[in-house]
């Protein structure tokens, strides 16, 4: 399957199969494609709602969670069926993959009291996919097979769920925190892929991101105060970083960046720069994970951008890590 779309994943015009045998219009506002059910909380907190579209299916779905961008400061899933950036979502589930868009908390707003602040952000996507889980026989779902996608901070979110070790409480009273927190396979568009300063330092001509995430950094403007704390953040940075998660036997990835690599020396965009990508994949070559990576310019590339990527993968007849990548 192949779907036509621009790099970094954002969808141009209408979706068609390699074969012409199905077009799918784009997202747009005039026209949004009405979810299933909408505004479902997954959590206590009033962010905690989710969207769901239900693909037609005699037996369970593959489903995609969603998770928009906006720095985890700002941001919301009313806008995934109405703008064309993101995954086209009539094409995902007219290829039978059910999908699910999230709120989340958002940094600042919601996240008085919560240390590091990103704590509440990340925690509430990995219980919509408990939830997600949850609801496995109501919405005809298959549980196992669930992937997250998402833009900048949103692609980040999906890479520390794929990268870090399930969180399920099978102690807990609570039968939705009792489900796994594993993906099946991640993607993204303009993803961070470290929040570690002294490796943005080493990767970056202007560093700048990610401070926010641990504490009363100014968003992109103080940096240098970021990495001399580094040493008393490094435990929520290896929590919460997904560079440093990352190990063998996680779930594959696909990565998508609008930008070009420098041949040389240290990335220019220290926010979307497709240096993030080139670190990580290098990082996950040694530990045997997979990783895909597009850019303009890059080689070698099997799947042409990330929707095709994930319905290939999410519809994949064995588990990702057991078939040819």
């Amino acid at each position: 399957l192949s779907l036509t779309a621009a790099v970094c994943g954002e969808d141009s015009g209408d979706a068609k199969t390699e074969s012409g045998s199905k077009t799918y219009p784009p997202n747009s506002k005039s026209n949004p494609l009405a979810p299933t059910s909408a505004n479902i909380s997954y959590g206590e907190h009033e962010r905690n709602k989710l969207d769901f579209w239900q693909a037609k299916s005699d037996k369970p779905t593959p489903v995609l969670m969603i998770l928009h961008g906006g720095g985890w400061v700002a941001g919301s899933k009313v806008n995934v069926p109405r703008n064309p950036r993101f995954l086209n979502l009539r094409a995902i589930v007219g290829e039978g993959i059910s999908v699910v868009a999230i709120n989340h908390r958002l940094i600042g707003k919601h996240t008085e009291g919560v240390v590091p602040p990103v704590k509440a952000t990340l925690e509430d996507v990995a219980r919509a996919v408990q939830f997600i889980r949850s609801k496995a026989r109501e919405w005809n779902i298959d549980k196992d097979r669930i992937g997250s996608y998402g833009h900048s901070a949103g692609a980040c979110s999906s890479l520390w769920l794929a990268y870090h070790d399930d969180m399920a409480d099978p102690k807990s009273e609570d039968p939705v925190a009792r489900e796994s927190t594993r993906l099946w396979c991640a993607a993204g568009a303009g993803a961070q892929t470290t929040l570690d300063p002294r490796q943005l330092k080493e990767w970056f001509t202007n560093p700048g991101y990610g401070g926010h995430a641990f504490g009363d950094y100014a968003f992109s403007k103080e940096f240098e105060r970021f990495l001399a704390d580094r040493e008393k953040l490094l435990p929520w940075i290896k929590e919460y970083s997904p560079w440093g998660l990352v190990s063998a036997g996680d779930p594959p990835v696909y990565l998508a960046y609008g930008n070009e690599p420098p041949a040389s020396g240290l990335g220019p965009d220290s926010i979307h720069g497709a240096t993030f990508g080139i670190r990580l994949k290098k990082r996950c070559t040694e530990l045997g994970v997979v990783c895909h990576l597009l850019y303009p310019g890059a080689e070698n590339v099997k799947y042409k951008s990330p929707i095709e990527y994930l319905i290939a993968t999410l519809k994949a007849p064995a588990a990702p890590n057991d078939i040819e990548q």
